[in-house]
C-alpha cells in the first residue's frame, strides 16, 4: 500500500439546511443546524483514509477545543497526526455552510491558524513528506507554503496532485511543478480564461495548462463526471447518478480518493473512476467528513 502525504487545512464546519441560500441582505428561516469536521485538507485526508489510504496529514490546528477534536478525529480514522502542528495565537478554522433542497451551497471561511502553516513545518516533516508515494494539497493554506511544497518535491519519485481550490492566481512555476492538477469547471476557467461547458472545452483548457507545464490535468465536472487529459489520453469518463442531498466536500472526497487509487498503482482512467464512485456516494449524506465512504461501500457501489 502506497503512502499519501496530505498537506492542507482543517476546519470545524457550521451547517444550516435551508430551502434556499439567503441573498444579500435577505434573512430566511432555516430548517435545521448541524455541525461537522470539514477543511478541504482534512476532508481529503479522511476521504483517503476510510477508502484504504496509508494517510499522513500535515497542518496547523489551533490550542483549542475545536483543534482538540478535530485531531481525536483523525486519530480514530488511522491517520497519522505526527506533523499536525498545533497553534497557540490563531483559533482553529471554521466554515458556515447555507445548504438548499437542490443539495447546492454556499460557504464562507474563517482560516484561522490554517494560515499559520509555514514552509518551516514543510521543513519539520521533510522526512516524511519524502517518503510519500503521493503528496496532495489545496489552497486553504499560505500560498507560498504550497510553493515552497511543490519546489521540494520536484526533484523526487513522489506524485504532486494540486487541488486548485479555492480558485486563485498560480504562478507558472507552481503549475510547472505539479504532476497532476484537479480544478473544476470554476477553477479551471480561472486559469485558463476558458469557460468549461463540455468536453470540447475541457480540452481547450486542458491543452493550455499542457502548454504551462502540467503534466496531467483533470477536471471534475460535478455531475457530468471528471475529464482526464494527459500524454496518453483525452476523455470524458462519467460519474454516476445519485440523489443529491448535500454537494459540499464532494470535490475533496474525489481527490483524497484519487490520491488512494494512484498510490495503489491504478492507472489514471480507473483511479479517476474509483474517486467519481467515493464522489458520488459522498454527496448522498450530509457534511463533508462524515459523507467520506468506505472502501467497501465504494466497491460495493461499483460492482
Amino acid at each position: 500500500m502506497g503512502k499519501i502525504t496530505v498537506v492542507g487545512s482543517s476546519n470545524t464546519d457550521m451547517i444550516m439546511q435551508l430551502e434556499n441560500i439567503p441573498r444579500p441582505g435577505e434573512t430566511l428561516l432555516g430548517n435545521q443546524f448541524s455541525t461537522a469536521a470539514g477543511g478541504k485538507g482534512a476532508n481529503q485526508a479522511v476521504g483517503a483514509a476510510r477508502a484504504g489510504g496509508n494517510v499522513n496529514f500535515i497542518a496547523s490546528i489551533g490550542n483549542d477545543v475545536l483543534g482538540d477534536t478535530a485531531v481525536k478525529g483523525f486519530r480514530k480514522e488511522n491517520i497519522d497526526t505526527t506533523f499536525i502542528f498545533r497553534d497557540s495565537q490563531n483559533p482553529s478554522g471554521v466554515a458556515f455552510i447555507f445548504i438548499d433542497n437542490n443539495g447546492e451551497n454556499s460557504i464562507g471561511v474563517a482560516s484561522g491558524s490554517n494560515f499559520d502553516l509555514s514552509p518551516k513545518n514543510i521543513d519539520r516533516a521533510i522526512d516524511s513528506i519524502h517518503s510519500s508515494d503521493v503528496i496532495l494539497t489545496q489552497l486553504e493554506t499560505p500560498l507560498n507554503t504550497v510553493e515552497y511544497l511543490a519546489k521540494i518535491i520536484r526533484s523526487r519519485e513522489s506524485i504532486f496532485i494540486l487541488n486548485p481550490a479555492p480558485a486563485q492566481d498560480l504562478s507558472d512555476e507552481l503549475l510547472q511543478n505539479t504532476d497532476i492538477i484537479t480544478p473544476n469547471e470554476t477553477e479551471a476557467e480561472m486559469l485558463t480564461g476558458i469557460e468549461i461547458r463540455d468536453s470540447d472545452s475541457a480540452k481547450l483548457a486542458c491543452d493550455k495548462l499542457h502548454q504551462i507545464g502540467v503534466k496531467t490535468v483533470i477536471i471534475t465536472m460535478g455531475e457530468k463526471g471528471a475529464y482526464l487529459s494527459d500524454q496518453e489520453t483525452n476523455q470524458l469518463i462519467p460519474s454516476y447518478s445519485v440523489n443529491a442531498i448535500d454537494t459540499t466536500g464532494a470535490g475533496d472526497i474525489f481527490n483524497g480518493v484519487l490520491a488512494v487509487g494512484i498510490a495503489n498503482k491504478q492507472d489514471l482512467p480507473s483511479a479517476i473512476r474509483f474517486a467519481n464512485a467515493a464522489a458520488a456516494l459522498s454527496v448522498t449524506i450530509l457534511g463533508a467528513q462524515p459523507s467520506a465512504p468506505t472502501l467497501d461501500s465504494i466497491n460495493h457501489f461499483i460492482n
